[in-house]
């Protein structure tokens, strides 16, 4: 049983106390740490709160600071749940004391403190992954499947969008998003991208055009209602990737726009024989639509731009595809279970470092490339992992 110490206890980390304890069984939570002596001591009420209902695991420890975590030899693997912009700093300690680390979106907040650390997990053989694991549930692998076996031809390129007011309303310490790291880029931008890679492969350039609208927000959430954020970083960024394979997409984060909460995600896969509707992917399940020449083949011989005029559904005539694979509920901590099966079995695991490193220099182009004024070439590489199997027995990996 591979054991595992939390730190980092904050809004992120309620999902996966609950799938530690009642989901991945293959998993030991140890131990847990914040700077907030209270947020751990929460975590470990819940999990005993669980134990009490009949939970068959461990009551964790409280560690008063990540280095008395690092030097627990009980501990296997760092689960890194802190804010962005610490990531890198808790990762590179974990790997020296020999720990192996998952970590929250995203890997580091740059390209520079990314490639220490992935040099430093090559150097001490460690095991290094992180969020998001969201494309290994079963909506984005159920899409994979369906675009690996033809069925909507040659990716031609994909459209993807994130459009939102920022979090500030419902985040109880919503001021990070607009420090570095943060943004709907850094923050939301993470798990479209991963699921562009999963689903078309390697990525070789960006371009992109990014500003920021507001230069402070104002905190109407609680519990630091009427609190004003200075902005730091871009908040409105669009750009395009061009794939390996010749398939270009164009992707759309903002933290400025007022949108209908239900249709602020929006991600389709264009083929030579068909569109794919992809689901929302900072979730795991679906729905996934499919539009194909044959649905067409009745549609009415106008001009669009003729016909009568009503609120568009803009899915009117796709046919929704079942899911066919496991895990379509939050399914948070499935990336670090895979993980720790990994370090067990000696097989690679899904969502690791090259992934991680591949998208971070993904999203960090787009403003590089908007300063420059020019197309930015990659240097990572990158290859797709396996699709997940599915097991009969949840909560167990392959």
């Amino acid at each position: 049983m591979i054991k595992v110490a939390m730190i980092g206890v904050g809004a992120i980390s309620g999902i996966y106390l609950k799938n530690l304890t009642l989901t991945f069984k293959e998993v030991e939570l140890i131990g847990v740490c914040d700077l907030i002596p209270e947020r751990a001591e929460k975590g470990v009420q819940y999990v005993k709160d669980e134990i009490e209902k009949g939970a068959k695991v461990c009551v964790p420890k409280i560690y008063k600071d990540m280095h008395e975590a690092f030097a627990d030899p009980e501990v296997d693997v760092i689960l890194n749940l802190t804010r962005p912009y610490e990531h890198y700093e808790v990762t590179k300690a974990a790997l020296l004391a020999g720990k192996h680390v998952f970590s929250e979106k995203p890997l580091a907040v740059d390209m520079e403190e990314a490639d220490e650390l992935v040099e430093l997990a090559k150097k001490t053989g460690l095991c290094m992954g992180g969020a998001p694991d969201t494309f290994m549930g079963a909506g984005i692998q159920t899409c994979r499947q369906i675009i690996d076996s033809g069925m909507i031809g040659d990716v031609i390129g994909a459209n993807c969008a994130m459009v939102c007011h920022g979090h500030e309303t419902w985040h109880p310490d919503p001021e990070f998003y607009y420090k570095r790291g943060g943004g709907p880029m850094m923050d939301m931008g993470p798990y479209y991208v991963t699921a562009l890679v999963q689903l078309i492969g390697e990525a070789k350039g960006v371009m992109g055009m990014t500003k920021k609208s507001f230069d402070q927000r104002i905190i109407t959430s609680q519990p630091h209602y009427g609190e004003v954020v200075d902005v730091d970083i871009d908040t409105y960024l669009a750009g395009n990737i061009l794939f390996t394979n010749g398939a270009i997409a164009s992707i759309f984060t903002t933290f400025d726009v007022y949108y209908g909460r239900g249709a602020q995600a929006r991600f389709e896969i264009y083929g030579t024989k068909g569109t794919l509707v992809v689901p929302d992917p900072n979730t795991f399940g679906g729905p996934i639509l499919l539009l194909r020449p044959e649905d067409q083949a009745a549609a009415p011989k106008v001009d669009p731009a003729l016909m009568k005029k009503e609120a568009p559904n803009f899915y009117a005539g796709y046919k929704e595809i079942p899911l066919m694979f496991d895990y379509n509920e939050n399914s948070r901590a499935l990336g670090l279970s895979d993980m720790c099966k990994a370090i067990e079995t000696g097989r690679d695991f899904r969502a690791n470092y090259q992934q991680q490193h591949h998208v971070l220099e993904i999203l960090t182009s787009f403003s590089k490339s908007c300063e420059k004024g020019e197309y930015i070439p990659l240097k990572t590489k990158y290859y797709r992992t396996e699709p997940m199997k599915n097991n009969p027995m949840h909560g167990i990996l392959d």
